[in-house]
This record gives C-alpha cells, sequence and structure tokens, in this order.
C-alpha cells in the first residue's frame, strides 16, 4: 500500500511540473536511447514528453515574431515624429548603410566615405545631438540651432555652415523657409524649415550616378544650391506671369485702386524676394574663389555656375519690378491724359456755351432804349448770330482735337 501511494504521488507531481524545456528534452532522449533497448515503456514516455516541448517551441516562435513586429511598428512611429529624412553613408558613391543621427559619433571621415544626413523641421534637442556627434563647437551648434532670416555663410575651419533662404508662393503669398547645408571632409548635414524645397529627388538622382557623389560634399552642396537656383526660377516665372496679366489689364482697361494696391503689394514682394537671393550671389562666388582644403577647384567651377544662375535670376526679379514701376507711371500718365481731354472738351463747350449765355444777358437786362426789341426780325437775327458763332466755335475746336 505504502508502494501504491508513493507511485500515486510522483505521477501527480510529473503531472504538475508539465512539459519540460527543450534542453531538457533532448537529454532525456539521449539517456533514452543510452539505456536499455528494451523498456519500450520509457521510449514511448520520453517521446510523449519530447511532444510537449516541440509544441512549446512551435507557439513560442509566433510570439517572438510577434514582439518584433511591435518593436518595429513603435521604431517606425519614432522615425515619423523625428525630424530625420535620411541619414545614409555612401562608399565611393554606393550607398553603403542607413546610419541614425544618434549613432554618427565616431564615423570614420576619408575620401571613399561620405556621409549625408538630412533634417526636416528638427527640434532643438534632436540638432544639438546630431551637432555633438558631429564634433560641432558650441558656437556652430548655436548658430545652427537658431532661426535665420538672411542668407550667411561661415567657416568654422573643419567645416563651412551655409545659410540660404526658401521662397515659395502659396495663394498669392510669399512663403520663406530655410536651408542650412553644414559639410566638410566627407559629411553632409542639411537642415531645412519650411515646406518650400526637397533634397529628395536631388538624392535620387545623384545615387542613380555614384560617380557625382564620390566627388565628395563641396560637389553635393553645389547641386543643392543648383537645384536652390531652379526653385528661384520657377518663383521668377510665376511673378512674371501676373505681371504680364497686370500689364495688360493696365493697357486695356487702366488701373483702378484695387490694382494699385494688388501692384504695390507684389513690388514689396518683389523687393523681400531680391533681398533674399542676392547674398546667395556673394556665397557662390566666394565658394569659387577662396580656395579651401576640402573644396576642390572642379567644385569650385560649379560654384561660380551657380552664382552666375543666381545673378541672372535676380536681374530677371529687377526687372520685374521695374516693369511694375513703369506700369504704375504708365497707368499715371494715362490717367492724367485722360483728364486733360476731359477737361479739355469742358473748357470747349463752356466756349460754346458763353456766346448765348453773353447775348441772352445782355438782352435781359431791359433797358428802356433798345431798338432791337421792337424789331420784327430782331429775335431771328440774334438765334441766327448765336447759332452761326457756336458753330463756328465746335467747328474751330473740333479741329484742333478738343472735341
Amino acid at each position: 500500500m505504502e508502494d501504491e501511494k508513493k507511485t500515486d504521488a510522483s505521477e501527480k507531481s510529473n503531472e504538475s511540473v508539465g512539459p519540460a524545456a527543450p534542453g531538457e528534452n533532448v537529454k532525456d532522449q539521449q539517456g533514452a536511447a543510452a539505456g536499455d533497448a528494451g523498456n519500450k515503456a520509457g521510449k514511448r514516455a520520453d517521446s510523449i514528453a519530447a511532444s510537449p516541448a516541440a509544441t512549446a517551441d512551435a507557439s513560442g516562435a509566433p510570439q517572438k515574431k510577434a514582439g518584433a513586429t511591435t518593436a518595429a511598428a513603435k521604431t517606425a512611429t519614432a522615425d515619423s515624429s523625428s525630424g530625420v529624412v535620411a541619414s545614409v553613408e555612401y562608399v565611393r558613391g554606393q550607398r553603403h548603410a542607413v546610419i541614425a543621427p544618434e549613432k554618427i559619433a565616431g564615423y570614420k571621415r576619408d575620401a571613399d566615405h561620405l556621409l549625408w544626413t538630412g533634417l526636416k523641421d528638427p527640434s532643438d534637442e534632436e540638432l544639438r545631438m546630431t551637432c555633438k556627434n558631429l564634433s560641432f563647437s558650441k558656437l556652430a551648434t548655436k548658430e545652427i540651432v537658431k532661426r535665420h532670416y538672411r542668407p550667411k555663410v561661415i567657416d568654422y575651419g573643419d567645416y563651412i555652415l551655409i545659410v540660404a533662404v526658401t521662397i515659395s508662393r502659396e495663394n498669392k503669398k510669399i512663403v520663406f523657409g530655410e536651408m542650412q547645408m553644414i559639410f566638410g571632409q566627407s559629411f553632409i548635414l542639411t537642415v531645412r524649415r519650411g515646406e518650400a524645397m526637397t533634397n529628395t529627388p536631388l538624392r535620387k538622382r545623384l545615387e542613380g550616378s555614384p560617380d557625382l557623389i564620390a566627388r565628395g560634399s563641396d560637389f553635393v552642396v553645389a547641386e543643392i544650391l543648383d537645384g536652390l537656383a531652379d526653385s528661384y526660377l520657377m518663383l521668377a516665372g510665376s511673378f512674371e506671369v501676373d505681371v504680364e496679366q497686370l500689364e495688360q489689364k493696365m493697357i486695356l482697361h487702366g488701373f483702378r485702386e484695387s490694382d494699385v494696391r494688388k501692384l504695390y503689394k507684389m513690388r514689396r514682394d518683389l523687393l523681400r524676394v531680391h533681398t533674399s537671393i542676392a547674398p546667395v550671389i556673394e556665397i557662390c562666388t566666394r565658394m569659387s574663389v577662396v580656395n579651401l582644403a576640402f573644396v576642390e577647384q572642379d567644385s569650385q567651377g560649379y560654384y561660380r555656375i551657380v552664382a552666375d544662375r543666381v545673378a541672372r535670376i535676380d536681374d530677371q526679379m529687377n526687372a520685374l519690378r521695374e516693369s511694375l514701376a513703369f506700369a504704375f507711371e504708365a497707368s499715371q500718365m494715362i490717367a492724367q491724359a485722360h483728364q486733360t481731354d476731359i477737361t479739355k472738351k469742358l473748357a470747349s463747350w463752356a466756349a460754346i456755351l458763353a456766346v448765348p449765355t453773353a447775348i441772352a444777358g445782355i438782352y435781359g437786362m431791359n433797358f428802356t432804349n433798345m431798338p432791337e426789341l421792337n424789331w420784327t426780325y430782331g429775335y431771328p437775327l440774334i438765334m441766327l448770330l448765336m447759332f452761326l458763332i457756336c458753330g463756328l466755335l465746335f467747328r474751330q475746336f473740333r479741329k484742333t482735337g478738343w472735341l
């Protein structure tokens, strides 16, 4: 009886423990194989015990996969909320790896590598962290975090900061943004604020031609500035269309008060655009002239080309502003000429109507001795005289162009 109770207790304890771990099952199978071959019941028990473990492994795999999927979803959500657009390392112009800004500390800088990190509307903390990982000075970090409204270039020795203003028009209103380019030996950091311009199409185009990226950070920055010049050219085209419409309206119908206000607003916008893009010419000219350690002579030629392009666009903006000034002056001259014509017509009719008024005034003085009052042909003669004089005056004014 005591042996049967011990056997029942051992069976209950085995049931409460449940299926063994995968490692324990393997040991049990090895022990069963090394034991008595005739103990078929033991082998059957081991196989039964192994099957729940396999079930546990099979059920555990989907759980791990689901956990990995959840972690990936959280990472994707964090990336979408951050300001990182792309942070890619290129080796000999080829896309090599994606390096998050928080992991770029100690990045290897040599001629074969190029790290291009793009940020859009980043937070101050995120921008400070990126600058710290790139080993920027405190002065440079403070300048990068600050919002800029005018283009500028600052040489920090090991790297250069270029600030350009991006411009777009939304519903005939000027919207300004900012593009910062910090570049040095084998790295570029671009910081965008606003929606006026994106570097994604340029990145894809350069990745399609690895030889272009392999030229270095100085060439890529020149390409970014060239894309900025393209956006300025599109802006000038939209202004040109509006200026032509205003000129045609002025020629056909003249300007009203609302048109004059619109013209003034457009001239003010063109002046603001001029003050925003004119410094880019000086920046690109300086980059094409000053000898820097990481700016090659071939790239200096590209900066010179960009400077010429921006200069032509700025001249076009100034020409549009002058066209608006001429249109306003022409509208004033047309209005003055119209007023002069009206004044001439009024003066002519006043001179014509003065004749019968004068004659009627003379005969309305009611003097006693006025022989024409009792003359039979006096009234017809006076009326004929008035019509004759008025006709002669009308003919003379019409001949001179006053009527």
